[in-house]
Protein backbone atom coordinates (compact mmCIF):
# COMPACT_ATOMS: atom_id res chain seq x y z
CA UNK A 1 0.00 0.00 0.00
CA UNK A 2 1.36 3.60 -0.93
CA UNK A 3 1.59 6.55 1.47
CA UNK A 4 -0.53 8.49 0.00
CA UNK A 5 -3.23 6.05 0.18
CA UNK A 6 -3.61 5.01 4.20
CA UNK A 7 -4.61 1.84 5.16
CA UNK A 8 -6.83 0.34 7.37
CA UNK A 9 -6.66 2.95 9.84
CA UNK A 10 -8.90 5.55 11.14
CA UNK A 11 -7.98 8.87 12.82
CA UNK A 12 -9.92 10.85 15.13
CA UNK A 13 -9.33 14.27 15.75
CA UNK A 14 -8.52 17.96 15.54
CA UNK A 15 -10.58 20.79 14.15
CA UNK A 16 -11.73 20.38 10.35
CA UNK A 17 -11.30 22.77 7.60
CA UNK A 18 -14.79 24.32 6.35
CA UNK A 19 -13.02 24.67 2.80
CA UNK A 20 -9.89 25.50 1.47
CA UNK A 21 -8.17 28.07 3.54
CA UNK A 22 -11.30 29.40 5.25
CA UNK A 23 -12.70 28.70 8.45
CA UNK A 24 -16.48 29.35 10.01
CA UNK A 25 -16.87 31.64 12.91
CA UNK A 26 -15.24 30.64 16.09
CA UNK A 27 -18.28 29.19 18.86
CA UNK A 28 -17.39 29.91 22.36
CA UNK A 29 -15.05 27.75 24.34
CA UNK A 30 -17.89 26.29 26.12
CA UNK A 31 -19.80 25.29 23.38
CA UNK A 32 -17.04 23.74 21.36
CA UNK A 33 -15.92 21.86 23.65
CA UNK A 34 -19.31 20.50 24.13
CA UNK A 35 -19.40 19.64 20.62
CA UNK A 36 -16.06 18.28 20.35
CA UNK A 37 -16.70 15.76 23.36
CA UNK A 38 -20.25 15.02 21.86
CA UNK A 39 -18.27 14.33 18.53
CA UNK A 40 -15.58 12.29 20.67
CA UNK A 41 -18.41 10.38 22.40
CA UNK A 42 -20.13 9.52 18.75
CA UNK A 43 -16.74 8.31 17.25
CA UNK A 44 -15.93 6.13 19.64
CA UNK A 45 -19.51 4.24 19.31
CA UNK A 46 -19.23 3.84 16.23
CA UNK A 47 -19.54 0.40 14.98
CA UNK A 48 -16.93 0.81 12.55
CA UNK A 49 -12.94 2.03 12.45
CA UNK A 50 -12.41 5.54 11.77
CA UNK A 51 -8.89 7.60 10.58
CA UNK A 52 -8.18 10.14 9.62
CA UNK A 53 -4.84 11.72 8.42
CA UNK A 54 -3.27 15.08 6.93
CA UNK A 55 -1.98 15.84 3.74
CA UNK A 56 1.56 14.41 5.30
CA UNK A 57 0.60 10.93 5.62
CA UNK A 58 0.48 12.15 9.57
CA UNK A 59 -2.22 10.67 11.99
CA UNK A 60 -4.90 12.86 12.98
CA UNK A 61 -7.34 10.50 14.82
CA UNK A 62 -8.56 7.30 15.39
CA UNK A 63 -11.40 5.63 17.35
CA UNK A 64 -11.76 2.39 19.54
CA UNK A 65 -13.39 0.28 17.08
CA UNK A 66 -10.34 1.29 15.17
CA UNK A 67 -7.56 0.56 17.82
CA UNK A 68 -9.90 -3.06 18.24
CA UNK A 69 -9.49 -4.10 14.38
CA UNK A 70 -5.84 -3.39 14.12
CA UNK A 71 -4.62 -4.45 18.06
CA UNK A 72 -3.14 -0.88 17.81
CA UNK A 73 -0.54 -0.09 20.27
CA UNK A 74 -1.33 3.17 22.05
CA UNK A 75 2.02 4.74 20.70
CA UNK A 76 0.97 4.17 17.23
CA UNK A 77 -2.84 5.70 18.22
CA UNK A 78 -1.36 8.86 19.09
CA UNK A 79 -1.91 12.13 16.22
CA UNK A 80 1.32 12.97 14.45
CA UNK A 81 2.20 9.19 14.37
CA UNK A 82 3.81 8.52 10.89
CA UNK A 83 1.57 6.43 8.58
CA UNK A 84 4.78 4.56 7.46
CA UNK A 85 4.53 3.51 11.56
CA UNK A 86 1.17 2.29 11.79
CA UNK A 87 1.84 -0.06 8.37
CA UNK A 88 4.93 -1.13 9.86
CA UNK A 89 3.32 -2.13 13.01
CA UNK A 90 0.52 -3.85 11.53
CA UNK A 91 0.25 -7.49 11.65
CA UNK A 92 -1.40 -8.60 7.93
CA UNK A 93 -0.73 -6.87 4.28
CA UNK A 94 -2.90 -6.03 1.83
CA UNK A 95 -4.79 -8.79 -0.82
CA UNK A 96 -3.16 -9.22 -4.15
CA UNK A 97 -6.68 -8.73 -5.83
CA UNK A 98 -6.92 -4.79 -4.05
CA UNK A 99 -3.65 -4.04 -4.75
CA UNK A 100 -4.60 -4.73 -8.69
CA UNK A 101 -7.73 -2.67 -7.86
CA UNK A 102 -7.17 1.10 -9.70
CA UNK A 103 -6.34 3.96 -7.34
CA UNK A 104 -6.99 7.49 -7.37
CA UNK A 105 -3.89 9.43 -8.86
CA UNK A 106 -2.20 10.96 -6.22
CA UNK A 107 -2.83 14.43 -5.58
CA UNK A 108 -6.61 14.28 -6.56
CA UNK A 109 -9.76 13.51 -4.89
CA UNK A 110 -11.72 9.51 -5.29
CA UNK A 111 -13.02 6.66 -2.97
CA UNK A 112 -11.89 3.04 -3.61
CA UNK A 113 -12.09 0.39 -1.61
CA UNK A 114 -9.13 -1.55 -0.10
CA UNK A 115 -8.78 -5.17 1.55
CA UNK A 116 -6.25 -6.40 4.12
CA UNK A 117 -5.81 -10.12 5.28
CA UNK A 118 -4.51 -10.30 9.06
CA UNK A 119 -2.36 -12.90 9.77
CA UNK A 120 -4.90 -14.42 12.07
CA UNK A 121 -7.03 -15.20 9.43
CA UNK A 122 -9.35 -11.99 9.66
CA UNK A 123 -10.53 -9.95 6.47
CA UNK A 124 -10.41 -6.16 7.39
CA UNK A 125 -12.15 -3.49 4.25
CA UNK A 126 -11.49 -0.50 4.31
CA UNK A 127 -12.88 3.33 2.50
CA UNK A 128 -10.55 5.49 2.13
CA UNK A 129 -11.38 9.26 0.61
CA UNK A 130 -8.75 11.61 -0.42
CA UNK A 131 -9.93 15.24 0.67
CA UNK A 132 -8.78 18.04 -1.38
CA UNK A 133 -5.97 18.90 1.03
CA UNK A 134 -4.38 15.82 0.47
CA UNK A 135 -5.55 14.08 3.55
CA UNK A 136 -7.72 11.02 4.11
CA UNK A 137 -10.84 9.71 5.82
CA UNK A 138 -10.78 5.78 6.16
CA UNK A 139 -13.64 3.40 7.44
CA UNK A 140 -12.81 0.05 8.30
CA UNK A 141 -14.80 -3.21 8.96
CA UNK A 142 -14.29 -6.69 10.02
CA UNK A 143 -15.89 -8.53 7.16
CA UNK A 144 -14.48 -11.75 8.18
CA UNK A 145 -17.54 -13.34 8.96
CA UNK A 146 -19.32 -12.07 5.94
CA UNK A 147 -16.87 -13.24 3.51
CA UNK A 148 -17.20 -16.63 5.32
CA UNK A 149 -21.41 -16.26 5.19
CA UNK A 150 -21.01 -15.46 1.34
CA UNK A 151 -18.26 -18.12 0.31
CA UNK A 152 -20.50 -20.50 2.26
CA UNK A 153 -23.31 -19.20 0.63
CA UNK A 154 -21.67 -20.15 -2.58
CA UNK A 155 -20.46 -23.03 -1.78
CA UNK A 156 -23.03 -24.85 -0.88
CA UNK A 157 -25.16 -23.47 -4.29
CA UNK A 158 -22.73 -25.58 -6.37
CA UNK A 159 -21.69 -28.36 -3.78
CA UNK A 160 -24.27 -30.74 -1.93
CA UNK A 161 -24.07 -30.56 1.74
CA UNK A 162 -24.20 -34.30 2.64
CA UNK A 163 -21.21 -35.60 0.72
CA UNK A 164 -19.15 -32.28 0.00
CA UNK A 165 -19.20 -33.65 -3.77
CA UNK A 166 -20.06 -30.96 -6.65
CA UNK A 167 -23.80 -30.54 -7.61
CA UNK A 168 -25.83 -30.83 -10.98
CA UNK A 169 -25.16 -27.03 -11.81
CA UNK A 170 -21.09 -27.51 -11.62
CA UNK A 171 -21.96 -30.40 -13.45
CA UNK A 172 -23.76 -28.41 -16.27
CA UNK A 173 -21.09 -25.70 -16.10
CA UNK A 174 -18.35 -28.72 -16.59
CA UNK A 175 -19.47 -30.24 -19.03
CA UNK A 176 -20.67 -27.09 -21.54
CA UNK A 177 -16.50 -26.33 -20.93
CA UNK A 178 -15.49 -29.49 -21.90
CA UNK A 179 -17.83 -29.98 -24.98
CA UNK A 180 -16.27 -27.47 -26.33
CA UNK A 181 -12.98 -29.58 -26.51
CA UNK A 182 -14.65 -32.57 -28.18
CA UNK A 183 -14.82 -30.82 -31.14
CA UNK A 184 -11.13 -30.57 -31.43
CA UNK A 185 -10.80 -34.51 -31.09
CA UNK A 186 -10.91 -34.61 -27.20
CA UNK A 187 -12.84 -37.57 -25.90
CA UNK A 188 -15.49 -37.27 -22.95
CA UNK A 189 -17.71 -40.00 -21.40
CA UNK A 190 -20.38 -39.55 -18.95
CA UNK A 191 -21.21 -41.66 -16.03
CA UNK A 192 -24.61 -42.11 -14.30
CA UNK A 193 -24.26 -44.49 -11.00
CA UNK A 194 -27.16 -45.39 -9.27
CA UNK A 195 -26.32 -47.47 -6.11
CA UNK A 196 -28.65 -50.61 -5.78
CA UNK A 197 -29.54 -52.28 -2.22
CA UNK A 198 -29.53 -48.66 -1.11
CA UNK A 199 -33.30 -47.95 -0.28
CA UNK A 200 -33.53 -51.43 1.78
CA UNK A 201 -30.60 -49.78 3.76
CA UNK A 202 -31.96 -46.71 4.44
CA UNK A 203 -34.81 -47.98 5.35
CA UNK A 204 -33.77 -50.67 7.76
CA UNK A 205 -31.19 -48.56 9.26
CA UNK A 206 -32.21 -45.05 9.31
CA UNK A 207 -31.28 -42.08 7.71
CA UNK A 208 -28.67 -41.11 9.88
CA UNK A 209 -26.71 -44.40 8.77
CA UNK A 210 -28.27 -43.91 4.94
CA UNK A 211 -26.31 -40.79 5.41
CA UNK A 212 -22.88 -41.90 6.69
CA UNK A 213 -23.25 -44.63 3.63
CA UNK A 214 -23.58 -41.97 0.79
CA UNK A 215 -20.45 -39.94 2.79
CA UNK A 216 -18.55 -43.38 2.39
CA UNK A 217 -19.91 -44.22 -0.51
CA UNK A 218 -18.67 -40.90 -2.13
CA UNK A 219 -15.44 -41.16 -0.78
CA UNK A 220 -14.53 -44.45 -2.51
CA UNK A 221 -15.47 -42.64 -5.68
CA UNK A 222 -12.64 -40.21 -5.25
CA UNK A 223 -10.65 -42.62 -4.40
CA UNK A 224 -10.86 -44.61 -7.42
CA UNK A 225 -11.27 -42.08 -9.62
CA UNK A 226 -8.33 -39.76 -11.41
CA UNK A 227 -7.42 -35.83 -10.75
CA UNK A 228 -8.99 -34.15 -13.88
CA UNK A 229 -12.34 -36.58 -13.64
CA UNK A 230 -15.06 -34.90 -11.86
CA UNK A 231 -17.62 -36.83 -9.26
CA UNK A 232 -21.01 -35.19 -8.47
CA UNK A 233 -23.86 -36.57 -6.50
CA UNK A 234 -27.12 -35.75 -8.01
CA UNK A 235 -29.67 -36.68 -5.48
CA UNK A 236 -30.54 -39.33 -3.26
CA UNK A 237 -28.37 -42.17 -4.19
CA UNK A 238 -27.36 -41.62 -8.12
CA UNK A 239 -24.16 -39.78 -8.78
CA UNK A 240 -22.62 -39.08 -12.12
CA UNK A 241 -18.78 -38.77 -13.35
CA UNK A 242 -16.96 -36.59 -16.25
CA UNK A 243 -13.84 -38.31 -17.63
CA UNK A 244 -12.00 -36.28 -20.23
CA UNK A 245 -8.59 -36.46 -21.93
CA UNK A 246 -8.35 -40.15 -21.92
CA UNK A 247 -8.89 -43.46 -24.70
CA UNK A 248 -12.32 -44.15 -24.85
CA UNK A 249 -14.40 -46.54 -24.65
CA UNK A 250 -11.94 -48.44 -22.99
CA UNK A 251 -11.73 -45.60 -20.24
CA UNK A 252 -15.12 -45.38 -19.59
CA UNK A 253 -15.30 -49.09 -19.17
CA UNK A 254 -12.31 -49.50 -16.92
CA UNK A 255 -13.98 -46.99 -14.40
CA UNK A 256 -17.26 -47.95 -14.88
CA UNK A 257 -15.98 -51.50 -13.48
CA UNK A 258 -13.86 -50.20 -10.71
CA UNK A 259 -17.06 -48.21 -8.87
CA UNK A 260 -19.04 -51.68 -9.59
CA UNK A 261 -16.07 -53.69 -7.84
CA UNK A 262 -15.32 -50.85 -5.30
CA UNK A 263 -19.14 -50.56 -4.01
CA UNK A 264 -19.78 -53.72 -4.07
CA UNK A 265 -16.97 -54.51 -1.16
CA UNK A 266 -19.12 -54.20 2.50
CA UNK A 267 -19.17 -51.17 3.87
CA UNK A 268 -18.77 -50.88 8.02
CA UNK A 269 -20.96 -48.05 9.36
CA UNK A 270 -21.78 -47.41 12.91
CA UNK A 271 -20.93 -51.00 13.65
CA UNK A 272 -23.07 -52.99 11.08
CA UNK A 273 -22.01 -54.09 7.93
CA UNK A 274 -24.06 -53.15 4.62
CA UNK A 275 -23.72 -54.66 1.30
CA UNK A 276 -24.91 -52.68 -1.92
CA UNK A 277 -23.81 -52.28 -5.24
CA UNK A 278 -24.06 -50.17 -8.32
CA UNK A 279 -25.12 -50.20 -11.75
CA UNK A 280 -23.26 -47.87 -13.95
CA UNK A 281 -24.65 -46.26 -17.49
CA UNK A 282 -22.07 -44.70 -20.03
CA UNK A 283 -22.78 -42.14 -23.00
CA UNK A 284 -19.79 -41.00 -25.08
CA UNK A 285 -19.69 -37.97 -26.89
CA UNK A 286 -20.00 -36.53 -29.51
CA UNK A 287 -21.47 -40.17 -30.55
CA UNK A 288 -24.44 -40.12 -28.03
CA UNK A 289 -24.81 -35.94 -27.60
CA UNK A 290 -23.05 -32.89 -27.92
CA UNK A 291 -25.22 -31.27 -24.95
CA UNK A 292 -25.15 -31.99 -21.41
CA UNK A 293 -28.84 -32.70 -21.47
CA UNK A 294 -28.43 -35.15 -23.85
CA UNK A 295 -25.55 -37.19 -22.65
CA UNK A 296 -26.79 -37.11 -19.23
CA UNK A 297 -30.49 -38.82 -19.90
CA UNK A 298 -28.59 -41.27 -22.25
CA UNK A 299 -26.00 -42.16 -19.65
CA UNK A 300 -28.93 -42.50 -16.89
CA UNK A 301 -30.84 -45.08 -19.48
CA UNK A 302 -27.89 -47.06 -19.84
CA UNK A 303 -27.76 -47.06 -16.27
CA UNK A 304 -31.41 -48.17 -15.89
CA UNK A 305 -30.77 -50.95 -18.30
CA UNK A 306 -27.61 -51.91 -16.21
CA UNK A 307 -30.22 -52.56 -13.38
CA UNK A 308 -32.88 -54.08 -15.51
CA UNK A 309 -30.33 -56.85 -16.26
CA UNK A 310 -29.62 -58.08 -12.97
CA UNK A 311 -27.53 -54.76 -11.43
CA UNK A 312 -24.01 -54.70 -10.29
CA UNK A 313 -23.05 -53.98 -13.79
CA UNK A 314 -21.68 -51.76 -16.60
CA UNK A 315 -23.68 -50.52 -19.79
CA UNK A 316 -23.06 -48.22 -22.76
CA UNK A 317 -26.02 -46.47 -24.17
CA UNK A 318 -28.05 -47.64 -27.32
CA UNK A 319 -30.52 -45.66 -29.74
CA UNK A 320 -33.10 -48.71 -28.53
CA UNK A 321 -32.97 -47.49 -24.68
CA UNK A 322 -34.78 -44.27 -25.11
CA UNK A 323 -38.05 -46.56 -26.31
CA UNK A 324 -36.98 -49.10 -23.95
CA UNK A 325 -37.26 -46.70 -20.81
CA UNK A 326 -40.78 -45.09 -22.40
CA UNK A 327 -42.01 -48.54 -22.31
CA UNK A 328 -40.89 -49.25 -18.69
CA UNK A 329 -42.71 -45.67 -17.69
CA UNK A 330 -45.84 -47.16 -19.65
CA UNK A 331 -45.55 -50.56 -17.66
CA UNK A 332 -45.29 -48.99 -14.34
CA UNK A 333 -47.99 -46.68 -15.11
CA UNK A 334 -50.20 -50.13 -15.83
CA UNK A 335 -49.02 -51.59 -13.15
CA UNK A 336 -50.41 -48.85 -11.02
CA UNK A 337 -53.90 -49.65 -11.75
CA UNK A 338 -53.62 -53.68 -12.29
CA UNK A 339 -54.85 -54.64 -8.84
CA UNK A 340 -57.72 -52.19 -8.89
CA UNK A 341 -58.99 -53.38 -12.49
CA UNK A 342 -58.12 -57.41 -10.95
CA UNK A 343 -55.73 -58.17 -13.44
CA UNK A 344 -53.49 -59.84 -10.89
CA UNK A 345 -53.46 -63.21 -9.81
CA UNK A 346 -51.84 -66.37 -8.38
CA UNK A 347 -50.86 -69.84 -9.64
CA UNK A 348 -49.72 -72.12 -7.40
CA UNK A 349 -46.93 -75.00 -8.24
CA UNK A 350 -47.26 -77.81 -5.91
CA UNK A 351 -44.34 -79.15 -3.78
CA UNK A 352 -44.06 -83.16 -2.62
CA UNK A 353 -41.88 -84.94 0.05
CA UNK A 354 -39.46 -86.90 -1.81
CA UNK A 355 -39.96 -89.72 0.91
CA UNK A 356 -43.42 -90.50 -0.36
CA UNK A 357 -43.95 -88.35 -3.11
CA UNK A 358 -47.53 -86.44 -1.21
CA UNK A 359 -47.69 -83.15 -1.16
CA UNK A 360 -46.75 -80.88 1.14
CA UNK A 361 -47.02 -77.49 0.01
CA UNK A 362 -47.32 -74.69 -2.39
CA UNK A 363 -45.86 -71.87 -3.50
CA UNK A 364 -47.44 -69.03 -4.61
CA UNK A 365 -46.49 -67.18 -7.56
CA UNK A 366 -47.71 -63.70 -9.04
CA UNK A 367 -49.26 -63.86 -12.72
CA UNK A 368 -49.98 -60.49 -14.29
CA UNK A 369 -52.50 -60.91 -17.59
CA UNK A 370 -52.88 -57.05 -19.18
CA UNK A 371 -55.66 -56.48 -21.57
CA UNK A 372 -53.32 -55.53 -24.53
CA UNK A 373 -50.09 -57.17 -23.73
CA UNK A 374 -51.09 -60.37 -22.96
CA UNK A 375 -49.55 -62.20 -19.86
CA UNK A 376 -46.20 -60.41 -18.59
CA UNK A 377 -43.66 -62.90 -16.83
CA UNK A 378 -42.42 -61.31 -13.34
CA UNK A 379 -39.29 -60.87 -14.42
CA UNK A 380 -40.22 -57.95 -16.43
CA UNK A 381 -42.67 -56.50 -13.71
CA UNK A 382 -41.23 -57.27 -10.09
CA UNK A 383 -38.21 -54.91 -10.72
CA UNK A 384 -40.49 -51.64 -12.14
CA UNK A 385 -43.10 -52.99 -8.48
CA UNK A 386 -40.03 -53.02 -6.40
CA UNK A 387 -38.01 -49.56 -7.57
CA UNK A 388 -41.42 -47.57 -7.42
CA UNK A 389 -42.74 -49.31 -4.31
CA UNK A 390 -45.93 -51.23 -5.81
CA UNK A 391 -44.67 -54.12 -4.25
CA UNK A 392 -45.77 -53.18 -1.20
CA UNK A 393 -49.51 -53.14 -1.76
CA UNK A 394 -49.08 -55.93 -4.41
CA UNK A 395 -47.34 -57.41 -1.81
CA UNK A 396 -50.26 -56.92 1.30
CA UNK A 397 -52.96 -58.56 -1.64
CA UNK A 398 -50.71 -61.76 -2.64
CA UNK A 399 -50.78 -62.83 1.65
CA UNK A 400 -54.50 -61.99 1.56
CA UNK A 401 -55.35 -64.08 -1.49
CA UNK A 402 -52.79 -66.81 -0.56
CA UNK A 403 -54.34 -67.17 2.55
CA UNK A 404 -57.87 -66.87 1.60
CA UNK A 405 -56.90 -69.78 -1.49
CA UNK A 406 -54.77 -71.77 0.86
CA UNK A 407 -57.71 -72.59 3.70
CA UNK A 408 -59.80 -74.54 1.23
CA UNK A 409 -57.03 -76.86 0.94
CA UNK A 410 -56.27 -80.08 3.62
CA UNK A 411 -54.05 -79.49 6.15
CA UNK A 412 -51.48 -79.20 6.64
CA UNK A 413 -50.43 -78.51 3.24
CA UNK A 414 -48.79 -75.04 3.39
CA UNK A 415 -48.97 -72.31 1.43
CA UNK A 416 -45.41 -70.38 0.46
CA UNK A 417 -45.63 -66.54 -0.18
CA UNK A 418 -42.21 -64.70 -1.43
CA UNK A 419 -41.37 -61.31 0.48
CA UNK A 420 -39.30 -58.80 -1.35
CA UNK A 421 -36.77 -56.71 0.62
CA UNK A 422 -38.40 -53.54 0.04
CA UNK A 423 -41.29 -54.80 0.85
CA UNK A 424 -40.19 -56.53 4.17
CA UNK A 425 -38.29 -53.01 5.14
CA UNK A 426 -40.45 -50.46 3.41
CA UNK A 427 -44.00 -52.32 4.40
CA UNK A 428 -45.48 -53.48 7.28
CA UNK A 429 -44.59 -56.91 7.21
CA UNK A 430 -45.91 -58.25 10.63
CA UNK A 431 -49.16 -56.44 10.55
CA UNK A 432 -50.02 -57.72 7.02
CA UNK A 433 -49.40 -61.40 7.79
CA UNK A 434 -51.39 -60.98 11.27
CA UNK A 435 -54.34 -59.64 8.87
CA UNK A 436 -54.25 -61.87 6.31
CA UNK A 437 -54.18 -64.94 8.45
CA UNK A 438 -56.93 -63.37 11.00
CA UNK A 439 -58.95 -62.92 7.85
CA UNK A 440 -58.77 -65.99 5.78
CA UNK A 441 -58.83 -67.91 9.13
CA UNK A 442 -55.60 -69.75 8.12
CA UNK A 443 -53.37 -71.20 10.77
CA UNK A 444 -50.38 -69.52 11.10
CA UNK A 445 -48.32 -72.88 11.03
CA UNK A 446 -49.39 -73.49 7.47
CA UNK A 447 -47.71 -70.27 6.11
CA UNK A 448 -44.41 -69.91 4.94
CA UNK A 449 -42.53 -66.71 4.34
CA UNK A 450 -39.74 -66.69 1.34
CA UNK A 451 -37.23 -64.37 1.17
CA UNK A 452 -33.83 -64.25 -0.24
CA UNK A 453 -30.65 -63.47 0.85
CA UNK A 454 -31.27 -59.35 0.06
CA UNK A 455 -33.72 -59.44 3.16
CA UNK A 456 -31.06 -60.21 5.50
CA UNK A 457 -27.82 -58.40 3.83
CA UNK A 458 -28.84 -55.15 5.76
CA UNK A 459 -27.90 -57.15 8.96
CA UNK A 460 -30.28 -55.41 11.08
CA UNK A 461 -31.76 -56.21 14.46
CA UNK A 462 -34.76 -55.29 14.01
CA UNK A 463 -35.16 -57.51 10.51
CA UNK A 464 -34.35 -60.51 12.64
CA UNK A 465 -36.88 -59.54 15.33
CA UNK A 466 -39.43 -59.37 12.45
CA UNK A 467 -38.42 -62.90 11.52
CA UNK A 468 -38.04 -64.65 15.02
CA UNK A 469 -41.52 -62.92 16.03
CA UNK A 470 -43.12 -64.44 12.72
CA UNK A 471 -41.80 -68.05 14.01
CA UNK A 472 -42.93 -67.42 17.20
CA UNK A 473 -46.45 -67.40 15.86
CA UNK A 474 -46.25 -70.61 14.03
CA UNK A 475 -45.17 -68.90 10.68
CA UNK A 476 -42.45 -70.95 8.61
CA UNK A 477 -39.70 -69.10 7.27
CA UNK A 478 -37.39 -70.20 4.18
CA UNK A 479 -34.18 -68.63 2.58
CA UNK A 480 -34.83 -69.01 -1.23
CA UNK A 481 -31.81 -69.23 -3.44
CA UNK A 482 -30.12 -70.37 -1.39
CA UNK A 483 -26.49 -70.25 -2.32
CA UNK A 484 -26.85 -67.66 -5.53
CA UNK A 485 -26.04 -64.64 -2.94
CA UNK A 486 -23.03 -63.29 -1.10
CA UNK A 487 -22.66 -65.44 2.72
CA UNK A 488 -25.69 -67.40 2.32
CA UNK A 489 -23.65 -69.86 5.15
CA UNK A 490 -23.66 -66.82 7.76
CA UNK A 491 -27.42 -66.45 7.45
CA UNK A 492 -27.93 -69.61 8.46
CA UNK A 493 -26.00 -68.44 11.61
CA UNK A 494 -27.98 -65.10 12.26
CA UNK A 495 -31.43 -66.61 12.13
CA UNK A 496 -32.31 -70.17 12.33
CA UNK A 497 -34.71 -70.92 8.71
CA UNK A 498 -37.15 -73.51 8.61
CA UNK A 499 -36.67 -74.39 5.06
CA UNK A 500 -33.58 -73.81 2.79
CA UNK A 501 -34.55 -73.72 -1.26
CA UNK A 502 -31.75 -74.82 -3.24
CA UNK A 503 -31.52 -72.62 -6.38
CA UNK A 504 -33.02 -74.33 -9.53
CA UNK A 505 -29.32 -72.88 -11.03
CA UNK A 506 -27.74 -76.26 -9.06
CA UNK A 507 -30.59 -78.60 -10.71
CA UNK A 508 -29.68 -77.64 -14.32
CA UNK A 509 -26.68 -79.67 -14.44
CA UNK A 510 -27.12 -82.29 -11.74
CA UNK A 511 -26.83 -85.07 -14.53
CA UNK A 512 -23.76 -84.42 -15.93
CA UNK A 513 -21.88 -81.91 -13.00
CA UNK A 514 -20.14 -83.70 -10.15
CA UNK A 515 -19.77 -80.37 -8.48
CA UNK A 516 -23.40 -79.43 -8.67
CA UNK A 517 -23.55 -82.72 -7.40
CA UNK A 518 -21.41 -81.81 -4.37
CA UNK A 519 -23.47 -78.68 -3.88
CA UNK A 520 -26.52 -80.29 -3.78
CA UNK A 521 -25.12 -82.81 -1.20
CA UNK A 522 -23.15 -80.16 0.65
CA UNK A 523 -27.23 -78.28 0.90
CA UNK A 524 -28.80 -81.55 1.78
CA UNK A 525 -26.64 -82.40 4.52
CA UNK A 526 -26.37 -79.09 6.03
CA UNK A 527 -29.58 -78.63 6.61
CA UNK A 528 -30.22 -82.09 8.44
CA UNK A 529 -27.79 -81.11 10.51
CA UNK A 530 -29.40 -78.04 11.19
CA UNK A 531 -32.70 -79.47 11.64
CA UNK A 532 -33.91 -77.87 8.29
CA UNK A 533 -35.90 -78.99 5.61
CA UNK A 534 -34.39 -78.91 2.23
CA UNK A 535 -36.47 -78.29 -1.04
CA UNK A 536 -34.59 -78.27 -4.52
CA UNK A 537 -36.60 -76.12 -7.13
CA UNK A 538 -37.01 -76.74 -11.06
CA UNK A 539 -36.76 -80.52 -11.15
CA UNK A 540 -37.71 -81.52 -14.69
CA UNK A 541 -36.59 -84.63 -15.60
CA UNK A 542 -36.13 -88.13 -13.46
CA UNK A 543 -32.87 -88.22 -13.62
CA UNK A 544 -32.20 -84.94 -11.36
CA UNK A 545 -35.43 -86.46 -9.30
CA UNK A 546 -33.52 -89.68 -8.82
CA UNK A 547 -29.65 -87.73 -7.73
CA UNK A 548 -31.83 -85.37 -5.59
CA UNK A 549 -33.12 -88.18 -3.59
CA UNK A 550 -30.38 -89.86 -3.28
CA UNK A 551 -28.02 -86.98 -2.22
CA UNK A 552 -30.81 -86.19 0.53
CA UNK A 553 -33.35 -83.57 0.09
CA UNK A 554 -36.64 -83.55 1.68
CA UNK A 555 -38.78 -81.89 -0.42
CA UNK A 556 -38.55 -81.33 -4.51
CA UNK A 557 -40.43 -78.57 -6.75
CA UNK A 558 -40.61 -78.50 -10.70
CA UNK A 559 -42.20 -79.42 -13.56
CA UNK A 560 -41.78 -82.95 -13.72
CA UNK A 561 -44.82 -82.46 -11.46
CA UNK A 562 -46.43 -79.99 -12.12
CA UNK A 563 -46.61 -76.66 -13.87
CA UNK A 564 -47.89 -73.98 -11.59
CA UNK A 565 -51.67 -73.98 -11.75
CA UNK A 566 -54.72 -71.69 -10.64
CA UNK A 567 -56.57 -72.16 -7.56
CA UNK A 568 -59.43 -74.14 -8.45
CA UNK A 569 -56.92 -77.33 -9.64
CA UNK A 570 -54.62 -77.71 -6.26
CA UNK A 571 -57.29 -79.24 -4.37
CA UNK A 572 -57.56 -82.29 -6.75
CA UNK A 573 -54.14 -82.32 -7.14
CA UNK A 574 -53.35 -82.57 -3.77
CA UNK A 575 -56.30 -85.38 -3.75
CA UNK A 576 -54.59 -87.54 -6.28
CA UNK A 577 -51.14 -87.38 -5.28
CA UNK A 578 -52.15 -87.39 -1.40
CA UNK A 579 -50.72 -85.03 1.70
CA UNK A 580 -49.11 -85.55 5.09
CA UNK A 581 -52.09 -86.38 8.00
CA UNK A 582 -52.98 -83.04 9.95
CA UNK A 583 -51.45 -83.15 12.98
CA UNK A 584 -53.84 -81.71 16.05
CA UNK A 585 -53.19 -78.01 16.94
CA UNK A 586 -51.70 -78.04 20.39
Amino acid sequence: MTPRTPPPLLCVGTAVATGAGQTSAAPAPQALAAENAMLRLALERLPHGLCMFDGQDRLLLVNRRYREIWDLPAHLARPGTPFADIIAGTRGSETKQSRAAPQPQAGSEGTRRREWRMEDGRTIEIVVTRMPDGGCVAVHEDVTEQRRSSEKIAYLARHDVLTGLPNRSVLREDLAQRLAGVSRGQALAVLCVDLDGFKAVNDTFGHAAGDALLRAVAQRMRDNTRAGDLVVRLGGDEFALVQCGTPQPDSAAALGQRLVDTLSQPFEIGGSRMHIGASVGVALAPADGNDAETLLKNADLAMYRAKSEGRNGVRYFEPDMDALAQQRRALECDLRQALVLGQMHLAYQPQLSLDGQHVTGVEALLRWQHPTLGAIPPDRFISVAEESGLIVPIGRWVLSQACRDAVQWPAPVRVAVNVSAVQFVRGSLLHDVTLALAQSGLPAVRLEIEITESVMMADNPQTLAVLRELQSRGVQVAMDDFGTGYSSLSYLRSFRFDRIKIDRSFVRDLETSAEARSIVRAVAGLGRNLEMATTIEGVETQGQLDIARREGCSDVQGFLFSKPRPASEIAAFIQAHGHAPAQADN
